[in-house]
């Protein structure tokens, strides 16, 4: 019997000729794929779960799904909407969930309220918080992302895709965690932040922030909380004595895929190679993958703000993740094309009277494929006098009087991705004859921050760029100055010193994500925590650029290795 596969005997692969269009839909509707699509990736996203009123926390962000999946004709997508703010004294509404191509994405959990847990979702929302003292509900879980914040007075954050929303601490200001980045339209855009919690306690100022991906802010004593972004699935902002916020629709994008796999006959590859306008190939292009080192440094804490004869506390390093010289973390394996690399910022130190949280520094981040990042969360602020530190990639210290210090490796990374990120701050002084005399210092990538104006907690070496640097330093705590005596020193890998009698805290190392000082000391003042930075190294035979220009690429001649260095956020381009 005669063949018609060219000889080949085998099974046929199907191809997909997508040529990569990428559609967005922000709305419920249906998808007419191309003919020769076969295989899809989806970005979808539900929608956010509103924020509750009373004591009320932030909502959970909408579920969040990146995956591939074959298809064979229309796609039917549903959007969900964003579940509703609790008007009166209430939870607020779950999210709805989104479909498309066979998969679901679940609504975020609504926000709790006084004396009531968040509500399980695609990420869930943030305990209530209550009117006494001590810790409140739980945050729900997430299926889909990450569990909301547990409430204390203020309501805990919502969760998002990428981190646990933060527990609505003594002072309120429950942050909404972190949502995801993913270029998959060509653009990085992060989607998916839960919302932050209420702080009944402030009667003119805010909750807590939402979680980047289009969280919205928690109130105040007076204000409603904010909304979550339309079509970005954000949860809705906690409330106290107005309208809690309404979560954020979702979204779905999907790109049709180029791709073949497989043994094909000759009178198909000499069709595709041909079948193209006059005769030009319509067969997909070979994706080239070309694995990586990392070495990612996140901004660092600043320190937070003591006034003359205060002593407060010192910023934790931002979290540090690399895979070179590390038996546990694997390389990534970056697409052709090109790959946002965001550099985050160190912190402002936080001022008088207010969280932590307000001085923590930027997350960094690389991209490298479209449904692939890595985050190293930025260090958490130093607290000012009576204040916790924040938690972070390092925690930050706590003020003279603070409860403790704040928790490193917050949210946890795993060893896969060269975790843990960094350790926690130290604790301050507490009552006795000088209870404002000493500050906790912040918690170092190596190693925890000392108490009581100790050190800075020491960073990590490493040699990704051919020298030994040592990056993600603790600032060290602060002195009170009436007392004499120097501040702790700051933690090897940029980490500034704490104020004393003589001087002022300093701050972090730029490009080493170093912790700021405490401030305080002899003179009112707060510190800055160091930018971080991002380098990635490949074989020499790598064909790679950076943009703009004060990002550079360099080749270490010994070993052969190309270096990629990020002192600013850019681009990378794989060719």
């Amino acid at each position: 019997m005669a063949r018609t596969n060219g000889g080949i005997i085998g099974k046929r692969n199907l191809s997909s000729f997508g040529k990569c269009t990428t559609t967005t839909k922000n709305s419920t509707s249906t998808l007419t794929i191309q003919t020769g699509t076969r295989v899809i990736q989806t970005l979808l996203v539900a929608g956010a779960g509103g924020g509750g009123r009373t004591h009320g926390a932030g909502g959970g962000a909408g579920g969040y799904v990146c995956t591939e999946a074959v298809v064979s004709g229309p796609v039917s997508i549903v959007i969900g909407g964003g579940g509703a703010g609790a008007p009166s004294n209430g939870n607020g509404t779950s999210g709805v969930n989104s479909t498309a191509a066979g998969l679901t994405s679940s609504g975020g959990g609504g926000g709790g309220h006084e004396g009531d847990a968040g509500i399980d979702g695609g990420s869930g929302g943030g305990g209530g918080g209550h009117g006494g003292s001590g810790v409140g509900s739980v945050g729900g879980a997430g299926s889909q992302g990450s569990a909301g914040g547990t409430g204390y007075t203020g309501g805990g954050g919502g969760g998002g895709s990428s981190a646990v929303g933060v527990t609505g601490i003594p002072e309120g200001l429950g942050t909404g965690g972190a949502g995801t980045s993913n270029s998959i339209t060509g653009c990085a855009v992060t989607y998916a932040g839960g919302g932050g919690g209420s702080d009944p306690d402030c009667v003119a100022g805010n909750g807590g922030a939402g979680g980047a991906g289009g969280g919205g802010r928690g109130a105040g004593q007076q204000g409603a909380g904010v909304a979550g972004t339309t079509n970005l699935g954000g949860g809705g902002g906690g409330a106290q004595n107005a309208a809690g916020g309404n979560g954020g629709s979702g979204i779905a994008v999907i790109k049709e895929l180029s791709k073949a796999s497989g043994v094909w006959n000759l009178r198909t590859h000499m069709a595709a190679l041909t079948s193209g306008k006059c005769g030009a190939s319509t067969w997909p292009k070979f994706e080239q993958t070309l694995a990586g080192n990392f070495l990612i440094v996140a901004g660092g804490g600043g320190g937070g703000f003591g006034s003359s004869g205060d002593a407060a506390g010192g910023g934790g390093a931002g979290g540090f993740l690399t895979s070179f010289c590390n038996s546990c973390a694997a390389t990534v394996n970056f697409s052709s094309g090109d790959h946002t690399i965001t550099v985050g910022g160190g912190g402002t130190g936080a001022g008088c009277d207010v969280a932590a949280t307000n001085g923590s520094g930027v997350d960094t981040t690389i991209n490298y494929d479209s449904c692939g990042t890595i985050t190293a969360t930025g260090g958490g602020g130093g607290g000012p006098i009576g204040r916790v530190g924040a938690n972070g990639g390092s925690g930050g210290g706590s003020g003279a009087q603070g409860p403790g210090g704040g928790s490193g490796n917050t949210p946890p990374k795993a060893a896969g991705i060269g975790g843990p990120q960094g350790n926690g701050g130290g604790e301050g002084s507490g009552g006795g004859c000088n209870p404002n005399a000493d500050s906790g210092a912040g918690g170092g990538a190596n190693a925890a921050g000392a108490n009581t104006a100790g050190a800075g907690g020491a960073g990590k070496p490493n040699s990704i760029n051919g020298s030994d640097v040592t990056y993600a330093g603790g600032g060290g705590g602060a002195k009170r100055g009436p007392d004499g005596g120097s501040g702790g020193a700051g933690g090897a890998g940029g980490g500034g010193a704490g104020a004393g009698q003589s001087a002022q805290g300093v701050n972090g190392t730029v490009n080493l994500g170093g912790g700021g000082g405490g401030g305080g000391g002899t003179a009112s003042g707060k510190t800055n925590g160091g930018s971080g930075i991002v380098i990635l190294s490949f074989p020499s035979d790598a064909v790679i650029s950076v943009a703009p220009g004060c990002n550079a690429v360099s080749t270490i001649p010994g070993p052969g290795v190309k270096v990629a260095t990020f002192d600013v956020s850019g681009t990378l381009t794989v060719l």
